[in-house]
């Protein structure tokens, strides 16, 4: 947006200054001819060196905006050989332009204890919608019973889960997996047994499929929960200065899931020194293998935010939960139009972050989903949904 306004401006401040000037041997021809001549410079200028805005770069270039598609930034040491490789697949997988068709679909990703208890409210959600979504459930701690058919005969092979463990990171890989068998979905949103929708199907749908970044959470908390978990051990790889926090609940395009799949060394260091009891830390992998890896190699192409509301404001270890006597009309309402990101720190002066939610360069409602919701409050937001997702 900056860049986009340096350029209007531009132009403006020319044609002021040319008409501030006393020039009366010129006539009128030669001016139109003058600024033709400028106009088409600017043109040819921006469309074989287009400007990085999101906006401009799509009015500008034929080639489509190149704001998310700049090469990822490595260190300027000499690398290793699998940093070399590394970096070779990132960039080739990057260089992959997006195929969206009337086929497109997004996958939601259910990571869950074992049954939903909010698929009567999700089947409402996807209802009519049947081409344009499909269901992945990980189910860590025993079977599913499907109340809708959505969900019937869509649990993956799953594995135990443990908080704060590398097993959360497995159980999103596994799911990313089964997910990319299908060419067709290219949108890939991962949701926890009390994750909400907040808008119709139509509202998230144009919302995650007419934009080129994913929703991924980073951002920089320099309190004891944030670089405070960093491990020397990750050295040289992840430097400290990268390391990054944020949700653990994702949206990503189709390019990022495949960069998570094809990631092992990356993945290793943080399966080797993120974790419990790591040199006298907590480190949960689940918070800062994503946030930090897509800080380093694609930064230009994540949102810096989540799509999933979550309410931490309590600062405990776990978000609020809301119950039964929480859900009313108004409460979901606002929760809708929430149009601010927050992040709280651990730092000692316990900064709040907060920051415009930007939906290509325009600022637009920054949550599609929220949690976390106890199984009471179904009734309350059966009775509700139609109204409060209303856009």
């Amino acid at each position: 947006m900056k860049t986009t306004r340096a350029w209007q401006l531009g132009v403006k401040d020319i044609l002021v200054m040319s008409s501030s000037r006393q020039r009366p041997h010129l006539k009128r021809p030669v001016w139109i001819i003058v600024l033709v001549t400028f106009v088409s410079i600017f043109l040819i200028t921006a469309y074989v060196y287009p400007p990085t805005s999101s906006a401009a770069c799509y009015i500008f270039s034929s080639r489509g905006c190149t704001l998310y598609n700049q090469p990822p930034t490595f260190p300027s040491r000499e690398l290793s050989d699998d940093e070399t490789i590394s970096q070779v697949v990132i960039r080739e997988i990057l260089k992959t332009p997006p195929i969206l068709s009337k086929k497109s679909k997004i996958a939601f990703l259910f990571l869950t204890p074992g049954t939903l208890p909010f698929e009567e409210l999700w089947d409402k959600f996807f209802r009519g919608h049947e081409h344009r979504f499909s269901v992945f459930v990980h189910a860590s701690k025993g079977k599913p019973v499907h109340t809708s058919r959505y969900f019937i005969g869509r649990d993956i092979h799953s594995e135990k889960v443990v908080w704060g463990k590398i097993s959360m990171v497995d159980a999103e890989r596994r799911l990313l997996a089964h997910a990319l068998l299908d060419p067709d979905n290219q949108q890939f949103v991962l949701l926890s047994d009390s994750c909400i929708p907040l808008h119709n199907f139509d509202y998230v749908y144009n919302y995650l499929m007419l934009t080129n970044v994913s929703f991924i959470d980073s951002f920089v908390d320099l309190g004891p929960h944030g670089t405070g978990r960093y491990s020397e051990h990750m050295m040289p790889e992840v430097e400290k200065s990268a390391f990054r926090k944020g949700s653990q609940w994702f949206s990503l395009k189709r390019q990022h899931a495949i960069i998570i799949m094809a990631d092992s060394l990356y993945y290793t260091k943080f399966r080797l020194y993120c974790k419990p009891n790591m040199d006298g830390r907590n480190c949960y992998a689940d918070e800062h293998y994503l946030p930090t890896f897509f800080n380093m190699i694609d930064p230009g192409g994540i949102a810096n935010r989540s799509v999933t509301y979550v309410d931490w404001s309590e600062a405990k270890w776990h978000p609020r939960s809301f119950r039964a006597q929480d859900i009313t009309y108004e409460f979901l309402r606002n929760l809708t139009s929430i149009d601010k990101s927050v992040h709280f720190t651990s730092d000692p002066k316990r900064r709040v972050i907060t920051g415009p939610c930007l939906w290509n360069t325009v600022k637009r409602p920054c949550y599609l989903f929220a949690r976390k919701f106890y199984p009471e409050t179904l009734d309350r937001l059966m009775i509700h949904f139609s109204n409060y997702t209303t856009v």
